[in-house]
Order: C-alpha cells, then sequence, then structure tokens
C-alpha cells in the first residue's frame, strides 16, 4: 500500500475516530496531529481548539496544540504586521478614501490590522472576511480589544462565497486588499479581486490597492552564485545546477544585489478589471549600466490610489515582507554600457516566467 492509499483508508476513518475520542483531551490533540499528517488542514485547528476546552489545564496538550496551531498560520503574518513602510503606505490610502459612514470590505483581513485602520479613520461599518480559521478567530480577538468590535465584523472564509446582501448588507464603498505575493498575483489574484469589483463594490467605489506592476531590473547577485554547486568532495556537481528552483528569492536588502539597469514595468494589472482569459504577457527592453549582469531582479508596486504608491524596490538598507525574486542568467552576460537586453515575462494568474530573448545576448 502506497502511502497515498494509507492516507485515504484513515481519512476514511477519520470521523470515526474523533467520535470515539469523545471528550479525551488528549486523544483529540493526537487526531488534530493526525489531521495535519494526512491532509486535513482544515480539521487541525478545530480539534486542537476543541482538545484545549477538554483539557484546559493539561500541560502537555497544550504544547501539543500550540505546535499545531503554529502550522496553521503563515509565518509571512509575522514580517507582514512589522512592515512599517507598507503600513503606512495603506494606512494613507485608507484615510483619503473613508469618509464618515463609509462602508468597508477588507479581503484577506489576516489579523485585522487594514480593517482597524478602516474603522479609525471614521468607517461606519467594516465587513472582513479571513480565510483560515485559526487566523479569523484571532483577528476577532484583536478587534474586540482594540475597542473596535461594534464596527467590525470578521467573516470565515472567502470573498467569492459572501453573498453582497447577507454578509455585506449591500455593496461596499470601499474595498481593501492585501492579498499579493512576491509576484504579485499568485493563488488567482486577479480572479478574486475581479469577482469582488464586479459583485461587492458599489458603482464608483474605489479598490484599494487599485493595481499593481510587476518590476523588473537588470543586477547582480553574489548569493545566486554562492547556490551554485560546483565541486563537492572533489567531484563535478555542476550538472545539479539544472534541477535548481528558478526563481531564486532574495532579501531587497541584501548588500550584494545590485541593479545594473533602471527599473521598469513589465506588466500591469487593474485589479477592478475582469481577470485576463489568457495568461499576461508583457515585454521590455532594459539598458545595462555596464559589467556582468548575472540576471533578473523581480519585485512590485502596489498602486494604492491616485496619489499613493508602495514599492518593495530593491536597494541597501531596503526592507520589506515581500521578497524579489532573481532569475539567473545561465551564463553571466558582460556587456557594454547602453547595451539593451529584451526581456519577456508572462503570468497566467498563479506562475510568473521570466527571460531573455535569444536575439538580444
Amino acid at each position: 500500500m502506497t502511502s497515498n492509499d494509507s492516507n485515504a483508508a484513515q481519512r476514511a476513518r477519520f470521523e470515526p475516530m474523533v467520535v470515539a475520542a469523545g471528550q479525551d483531551g488528549r486523544r483529540l490533540a493526537a487526531l488534530a496531529s493526525l489531521a495535519l499528517r494526512i491532509g486535513l488542514r482544515g480539521r487541525v485547528y478545530q480539534l486542537a481548539i476543541q482538545a484545549r476546552a477538554c483539557a484546559p489545564d493539561d500541560v502537555e496538550v497544550a504544547a501539543d496544540t500550540q505546535h499545531l496551531i503554529g502550522h496553521s498560520v503563515p509565518r509571512w503574518h509575522f514580517s507582514m504586521l512589522q512592515d512599517a513602510p507598507r503600513n503606512a503606505a495603506f494606512d494613507a490610502a485608507i484615510r483619503r478614501a473613508v469618509t464618515p459612514g463609509t462602508h468597508v470590505l477588507d479581503i484577506g483581513a489576516g489579523s485585522g490590522l487594514l480593517s482597524m485602520m478602516a474603522a479609525r479613520a471614521g468607517a461606519g461599518r467594516v465587513v472582513a472576511c479571513e480565510h483560515y480559521p485559526v487566523i479569523a478567530d484571532a483577528a476577532r480577538r484583536i478587534v474586540a480589544a482594540n475597542g473596535y468590535d461594534r464596527q467590525i465584523r470578521i467573516v470565515t472564509g472567502n470573498s467569492t462565497e459572501l453573498d453582497r446582501d447577507a454578509d455585506l448588507e449591500g455593496h461596499a464603498d470601499v474595498i481593501v486588499s492585501e492579498i499579493v505575493s512576491n509576484n504579485l498575483l499568485a493563488e488567482g489574484v486577479l480572479d478574486t479581486l475581479a469577482d469582488a469589483a464586479q459583485r461587492l463594490l458599489a458603482p464608483g467605489g474605489q479598490m484599494i490597492p487599485s493595481g499593481g506592476d510587476v518590476m523588473v531590473a537588470l543586477a547582480s547577485w553574489s548569493g545566486a552564485e554562492a547556490l551554485r554547486t560546483h565541486t563537492v568532495s572533489g567531484f563535478n556537481f555542476a550538472q545539479f545546477d539544472a534541477l535548481a528552483q528558478v526563481p531564486r528569492t532574495v532579501s531587497i536588502g541584501d548588500p550584494t544585489l545590485l541593479l545594473h539597469s533602471a527599473p521598469t514595468a513589465l506588466l500591469a494589472f487593474d485589479f477592478a478589471a475582469p481577470a485576463p482569459a489568457e495568461p499576461h504577457r508583457g515585454n521590455a527592453t532594459l539598458v545595462t549600466d555596464g559589467g556582468p549582469i548575472g540576471g533578473i531582479v523581480q519585485w512590485i508596486r502596489l498602486r494604492l490610489d491616485a496619489e499613493g504608491t508602495y514599492e518593495n524596490r530593491p536597494g541597501p538598507g531596503a526592507s520589506s515582507h515581500w521578497s524579489a525574486h532573481f532569475y539567473p542568467f545561465d551564463t553571466p552576460l558582460d556587456l557594454p554600457v547602453g547595451a539593451p537586453v529584451h526581456i519577456t515575462g508572462v503570468h497566467d494568474g498563479h506562475r510568473l516566467l521570466l527571460w531573455p530573448q535569444d536575439s538580444a545576448l
């Protein structure tokens, strides 16, 4: 029996095992751990909370469930909360959009930060939806602790499942979201935001951010070379590099990441527009400032509104919870100042691919 077959068999028996566990906190904690192993992630948090309720004084159950609950929360939520430039840019845009009585929808509420910014700015009511139950529950506690539970209602689920009248009590005047990734649009963001703009946003309403750009530049990064496999224990392993994952993730403040061209927007997206039926393709010509060029670096720019943008452009001392992506060339280019390099990129709503055109090399 394969591991997949074994997991399928355990999933089939899982709910009867939960019933048999009754109110035994340790057995419920063990089942939460099993749920994580066999792919029933939606049951992990529920069972962990149930185990804690059944055994509130059991320190082993507390430790075990804390570990399991931690697995339910993506790590980037914590660095995102500490991203002061990002927070300030969103706060400023929200203050410009929200007036007393404004009805706000927060998509991907996370810990509730943007919802509370809207409430603080004077929103009449805020509905926030959050996919992860563990985070939605935490957001409710955070909102209440900060005194905004009368203005903000947290809904567990996706925005695509919201009913405009039953869940929102009518169209939202402003939709705020921060569900973009390092490549801007992973996990079907365009479809999610287009659905919200069409079904849930009032005519003339505002999306924050209103759009975004995939930014690129020529770059060198010594860290990419350090990741290459050359010689190991006296053996040549250079061919193993062909199996490496591309792109490479790099901190935007890495001092060894150097731009060698002016940045340009390779792909631009309007978040209120219908999602394109075909992969979004763009072309750009980057003009080098000379020197060895190891590849293409990509980051994002959010167009928050007509006045404000947020961009995690790489540079000395730069910081962001979003990383940049580095697409290394097979062989570094040594080009004179002013030489053009033609870049093509395509985004299918999940993956972003970048490459230099052969004619440019």
